[in-house]
C-alpha cells in the first residue's frame, strides 16, 4: 500500500509514479509485434495455433465461427431471472446513449456560404469480450448496443473460448439477444489482429472496440492506423473521495469490487481528509475479502495496488482526481459538497455521485458504457459512446456571391504559403 499527503512537495512525481505511463512492458510489446506478424503471414493458421497455445482450446477453421444455431439456444435456454436483468440493462443502456446520438447541421458561414455536418455509421466494427478471468456479459451490452443506436451495419464479435472450445453461453445469449449474429471462438492478440488485418475466417474491420488485457490493449495500440480503435482501456481502476460523513464498510466494498477482476494490475485509489477513515476503510476491505469467491486477489491488490492520498481538506481531492484521471471516480462526501466538488472534476472517465451510487451500477446498468479509459487516458479519452461508432463529414457549398467574398482571403493565404495554384483554383471561377 501507498500513502501520499498531498501536502509533500514531491507529492505530484509519487502520485504519477503510481499511476504510471500506460505504457506496455518491453516484452509484452515484442510478444504482441510476434503474433500480429504471424497472423499477417498465416492468417487462420496463427489464430488457431495461438488459441491452442493460450487458451488451450483445439479448434479447427470450421470451429472459428460460433454457429447461429448455437447463439439462438443460448439466448432461448437463458434463465428468466437473467433474461429480465439482460432486457432491463439494455434498456437503461440503449435510452441513454439514444440521448447522445449527433444529429447533422447546415449553416450559412461569415461568407454567406452553406457549412454543416453530415454522420455515417462506421461499415463494420468488431467488438472485443473479455472472457479470461471472468466472463465479462455486461461488456457485450456497453459494446453492441451503442453500436446498434449508431446504425452500425456490420457487428462482428471476437471472445475467447474455453479449453473445450466453447464460449460462456451467458455471453452468447447477451450477443444474441444485442442483435450480435457474427461471432467468433478468438480470443487475445490473434483475435484483434483478425479482425485488424482480416482472415479467410474472419472478415477485417474498420475499427475495434472493448477492453482486454495489457496484451490485448497493445494489440489495439500497434494496430491503430490499420484500423481504427475505440481507446486503450486497461486494468480496472476506481478512486473514493470520501469525507468524515461517508461509511468505510461501503468505500471498502467498492475496493473490494474492483480489486475482484483479478489481473493483479488494478489500481485502487482512497482520497480522504480523515487518515482514521483510511484505516477504517481499508481493515475493513481485508475483513469483507475473507468471504469474498476472489478473496485472495483482493488481498493482494489491497497490498500493493492501493494508493492513499491524504489532503487537508476534501475540497483538494478535486486536483487529486484531475491528475490521476480515474476510469471510476466515487464521490462519497456530504450533499452540500457534492455538486461543487464534482464541478471541479473534469478527467475522469464516469463519475458517481453520491453514496448510494457504487461503481457497479455504471460496470452493470446505470446506462453509460463501462469501457472507460485508465492509466491516467482519461486526460484525452472520453468513455465509449455513439459518436465512436459514427464518422463525421463536413459539407460546403459557396455560390457565386459567396465565393466572390472569399477570394481575397484565399489570396492571400495562397501568397503567404507560396502556392499559386491554389489562388488560381478559385480566381477561375471569378
Amino acid at each position: 500500500m501507498t500513502t501520499l499527503r498531498s501536502s509533500d512537495k514531491d507529492f505530484r512525481a509519487k502520485l504519477r509514479a503510481f499511476v504510471g505511463t500506460g505504457e506496455a512492458a518491453p516484452d509484452v510489446r515484442t510478444a504482441v509485434a510476434a503474433i500480429i506478424a504471424d497472423v499477417k503471414a498465416r492468417g487462420d493458421i496463427a489464430v488457431l495455433h495461438h488459441t491452442a497455445k493460450f487458451d488451450h482450446a483445439k479448434l479447427n477453421v470450421r470451429q472459428i465461427r460460433v454457429p447461429l444455431e448455437q447463439l439462438e439456444k443460448a439466448a432461448a435456454n437463458l434463465d428468466p431471472a437473467k433474461r429480465k436483468s439482460f432486457d432491463e440493462a439494455a434498456k437503461c443502456i440503449t435510452d441513454f446513449h439514444a440521448r447522445t446520438l449527433p444529429k447533422g447541421w447546415t449553416a450559412k458561414n461569415p461568407h454567406g456560404a452553406m457549412v454543416g455536418e453530415r454522420h455515417h455509421a462506421i461499415r463494420r466494427c468488431g467488438l472485443y469480450i473479455p472472457g479470461g478471468q471472468v466472463p465479462l456479459v455486461s461488456t457485450v451490452l456497453m459494446t453492441a448496443l451503442p453500436a446498434k443506436v449508431a446504425g452500425v451495419p456490420e457487428i462482428c464479435a471476437c471472445t475467447p473460448p474455453q479449453p473445450d472450445g466453447k464460449i460462456n453461453p451467458d455471453i452468447l445469449a447477451a450477443l444474441y439477444l444485442s442483435g450480435v449474429r457474427e461471432v467468433y471462438a478468438v480470443g487475445g492478440v490473434q483475435a484483434i489482429a483478425a479482425m485488424a488485418l482480416g482472415t479467410d475466417s474472419i472478415r477485417a474491420v474498420d475499427k475495434v472496440f472493448g477492453p482486454g488485457n495489457a496484451f490485448v490493449t497493445e494489440a489495439k495500440r500497434q494496430l491503430f492506423g490499420i484500423v481504427g480503435v475505440d481507446l486503450l482501456p486497461g486494468p480496472s481502476e476506481v478512486m473514493i473521495i470520501a469525507d468524515r460523513t461517508a461509511k468505510a464498510e461501503w468505500a471498502a466494498a467498492d475496493l473490494c469490487a474492483q480489486a475482484e477482476h483479478g489481473s493483479g494490475k488494478e489500481k485502487l485509489y482512497l482520497v480522504t481528509d480523515n487518515e482514521a477513515f483510511a484505516d477504517k476503510c481499508l481493515a475493513s476491505a481485508r475483513t469483507q475479502s475473507n468471504s469474498l469467491t476472489h478473496g485472495e486477489k483482493i488481498r493482494k491488490a489491497l497490498d500493493s495496488k492501493v494508493c492513499v492520498v491524504l489532503v487537508p481538506k476534501i475540497e483538494d481531492a478535486a486536483e487529486v482526481a484531475n491528475l490521476v484521471a480515474p476510469e471510476h471516480l466515487e464521490l462519497m462526501v456530504a450533499k452540500a459538497k457534492l455538486k461543487k466538488l464534482s464541478a471541479a472534476v473534469t478527467t475522469a472517465g464516469a463519475i458517481l455521485l453520491g453514496p448510494h451510487t457504487p461503481t457497479v451500477l455504471g460496470d452493470f446498468t446505470a446506462g453509460p458504457s463501462h469501457t472507460l479509459p485508465t492509466g491516467g487516458t482519461g486526460r484525452f479519452f472520453s468513455g465509449l459512446r455513439v459518436a465512436d461508432f459514427l464518422r463525421r463529414t463536413s459539407l460546403v457549398q459557396y455560390d457565386p456571391a459567396s465565393l466572390k467574398k472569399a477570394a481575397a482571403v484565399v489570396d492571400a493565404f495562397a501568397r503567404m504559403e507560396r502556392l499559386d495554384a491554389h489562388g488560381r483554383s478559385l480566381k477561375l471561377r471569378l
